[in-house]
């Protein structure tokens, strides 16, 4: 973050607008970041923070030196509704005519580069764990259920399912969970996500 607050400030001088902080501890993070902001001159820099917020964790901020808030999910679900939080990573980029890996290496948001499938495995129908193969496509197994599934290639749509199907699909998968996957409160994952390499 200080970094990339030095790097900014040196290219748009001490006007500098704004800037965003998304992750980590944003009182700390917003505090440490008027403080370098003001040092650099750039004392009218305003401070944005976002990160699925809703009207809890913008009043737990509410003594930290920022100027705007940006909510998403919140404004569209509403509060105590629970939503699936996606987060779209680069994985992997052709350069040359080959691809070559890309991944992050940010504390606390690392991720695996290059190409990958999924799969979740399963036992007697309920599922065990989700498996992760780098490097291509795994080998079939019958106990196994692809977890990605194309309907854009090239910017063509290849499937587009209907609602019924949608809500056939979404009822079959949930079946599939064991029983402490259903459970409300808060733990560890209830299915663990396994990393491999593809068999040569």
């Amino acid at each position: 973050v200080a970094d990339g607050i030095r790097a900014a400030v040196a290219a748009a001088g001490p006007k500098l607008g704004a800037i965003r902080l998304d992750s980590g501890d944003l009182l700390s993070e917003a505090r440490r970041a008027r403080e370098l902001l003001d040092s650099l001159g750039a004392t009218s820099t305003r401070i944005v923070v976002t990160s699925d917020l809703d009207e809890h964790s913008i009043a737990g901020l509410a003594a930290a030196p920022v100027d705007g808030y940006g909510v998403g999910t919140s404004v569209a679900t509403g509060s105590g509704v629970p939503t699936s939080g996606f987060v779209y990573k680069l994985v992997a980029r052709e350069a040359g005519g080959r691809w070559q890996a890309v991944q992050k290496k940010s504390s606390g948001k690392t991720s695996r580069g290059g190409r990958k499938d999924a799969v979740r495995r399963r036992r007697d129908g309920v599922a065990v764990s989700e498996q992760v193969w780098l490097g291509g496509t795994p080998p079939p197994s019958a106990d196994d259920r692809p977890l990605l599934e194309p309907v854009v290639r090239e910017g063509s749509v290849v499937r587009s399912p209907s609602l019924a199907e949608a809500r056939e699909h979404c009822a079959r998968v949930l079946a599939e969970l064991p029983p402490e996957a259903k459970k409300l409160s808060p733990g560890d994952p209830v299915i663990d996500t396994v990393y491999a390499e593809v068999p040569s």
